[in-house]
């Protein structure tokens, strides 16, 4: 009878704030809780910053050790750790790189190797200059001191600690006034907001799964898509509030209404940041557990692109049904994440040109995560979703800001490669990352042979004084 009481105690109001939840989504208002707790953290943070800059200060004044230490404004201003080395400091991975690269040294020429190599072969008197090649023995060391490709699927640095032990730079023991801060914000995370985001996430997903289902059956026209827009608005913000998900949209006059939307991608939570405020379309490899569930949800409600793992390496397959989708008006915009894996939230890697090779509008959307709060990247090669989902929900909240970008044409004479490299600076620009050649699947493989075979080209080329 006892423990029948504590369940009706903790159940009820439980079930009153689910219900509250799912009425605000359902009419699109917010009453700004998630917000408030955000600048709270921030205050925090502040305390935090300041309490670890006065105690660098004084030990530094013990041990005699040099330390850039300055009080900013912005909790995100904290100096980097000290070091007993004058003016040194911990590298980041955050676009504040070690190494200052004025460019990267890419073939010159598309010829093949083979050519290359016959041609070589024809000259009568070779001269060999090593000082032209000095650039690539500079390259070299600079890529042996700091990788700029390997360290973009890696955890982003912080420049201040977040009070999270995951970031941990072994600052919750300072002082007696953060170690307090720290205990009370692993309790409230723990005992307090994953439990309640965990309930959270269950009911929204049971949500999606029944709405799409009801939705399902309704006839084909205006009206359904209208339906389709509102319910997977209202079950897509339910879902938000699983990983206390406070989004800013800019521009929000060049949101995308049909064609294809492009975005830079850090995260699986980048279509449900998305779909909070615009409906779109989905294409994708089809996977079971979690996300499986997830994607038949949405495959009953509107229409959508799964493929099975071997459709998907048919290229001219993908394009013929991304062609097919795109010439219907009927059809919401289509959602594309054309760097093909998930990057730590600092750069934009090599855009595939496969989704600009279908022609018509492409909509640019630029997504950038505030890192203070939680790490939103995902390290598949690492982390099980599941696993990454426990980290999300442990996490102080998830902050991100979206921004909408002028819809954007292929050139005449420009071609796809060229196309996507621009549409990708221009993502890259506003969103305040790095923006690099290179492809990110050399998260997963080694470079193809065609690139070795380029580069020792070119520097051949350059040993010869070509």
């Amino acid at each position: 009878m006892f423990f029948t009481d504590i369940l009706e105690f903790f159940c009820i109001p439980f079930s009153v704030f689910i219900s509250f939840l799912v009425i605000l989504s359902a009419v699109n208002k917010s009453v700004g809780v998630r917000r408030a707790y955000v600048k709270l953290l921030l205050k925090i943070f502040e305390f935090g910053r300041l309490s670890i800059e006065s105690a660098a200060t004084e030990r530094q004044t013990k041990d005699g050790e040099t330390c850039n230490v300055s009080v900013g404004t912005k909790a995100n201003d904290i100096n980097r750790p000290c070091s007993k080395q004058t003016g040194t400091s911990i590298p980041t991975t955050n676009g504040n790189t070690l190494i200052s690269r004025d460019s990267v040294l890419l073939p010159t020429t598309n010829e093949s190797s083979a050519t290359d190599r016959d041609d070589s072969s024809k000259d009568e008197e070779i001269r060999f200059n090593l000082e032209k090649c000095f650039d690539y023995i500079k390259a070299g060391v600079e890529s042996i001191i700091e990788d700029e490709v390997t360290s973009r699927f890696e955890a982003e640095e912080l420049r201040s600690w977040n009070l999270l032990t995951r970031t941990n730079r072994r600052y919750e023991f300072i002082s007696w006034k953060i170690t307090l801060i720290w205990m009370a914000g692993f309790a409230v995370r723990y005992f307090i907001l994953m439990p309640l985001r965990v309930f959270v996430c269950f009911v929204g997903v049971v949500w999606l799964t029944l709405c799409t289902a009801i939705v399902g059956y309704i006839k084909d026209g205006e009206h359904k898509r209208r339906m389709v827009d509102q319910v997977l608005g209202h079950c897509f913000s339910v879902l938000s509030s699983a990983i206390s998900a406070v989004i800013y949209y800019h521009n929000v006059e060049n949101r995308p209404t049909n064609g294809i939307c492009v975005a830079n991608h850090t995260s699986p939570i980048d279509v449900l940041v998305l779909m909070c405020d615009k409906t779109y379309s989905l294409i994708g490899q089809r996977h079971g557990g979690f996300l499986g569930l997830l994607q038949r949800a949405l495959a009953r409600a509107s229409p959508h692109i799964w493929f099975e793992r071997g459709e998907a390496k048919d290229r001219h397959a993908v394009a013929e049904r991304l062609k097919q989708h795109v010439s219907n008006p009927n059809n919401p915009p289509i959602l594309i994440f054309p760097e093909g894996t998930c990057i730590n939230n600092t750069s934009v890697m090599q855009f595939k040109k496969g989704s600009f090779e279908v022609g018509g509008v492409i909509y640019p959307v630029a997504i950038k995560y505030d890192p203070r709060f939680g790490d939103a990247f995902w390290n598949s090669s690492k982390y099980s979703m599941m696993q990454y989902l426990y980290m999300m929900m442990t996490s102080w909240a998830i902050v991100c800001d979206v921004w909408y970008l002028p819809p954007m044409y292929r050139q005449e004479g420009e071609s796809a490669i060229d196309f996507a490299n621009r549409v990708k600076s221009v993502i890259a620009k506003q969103g305040g990352l790095v923006d690099l050649v290179w492809d990110g699947q050399l998260k997963r493989m080694k470079p193809k042979k065609e690139w070795k075979e380029m580069q020792q080209v070119e520097f051949t080329k350059r040993l010869k004084g070509d």
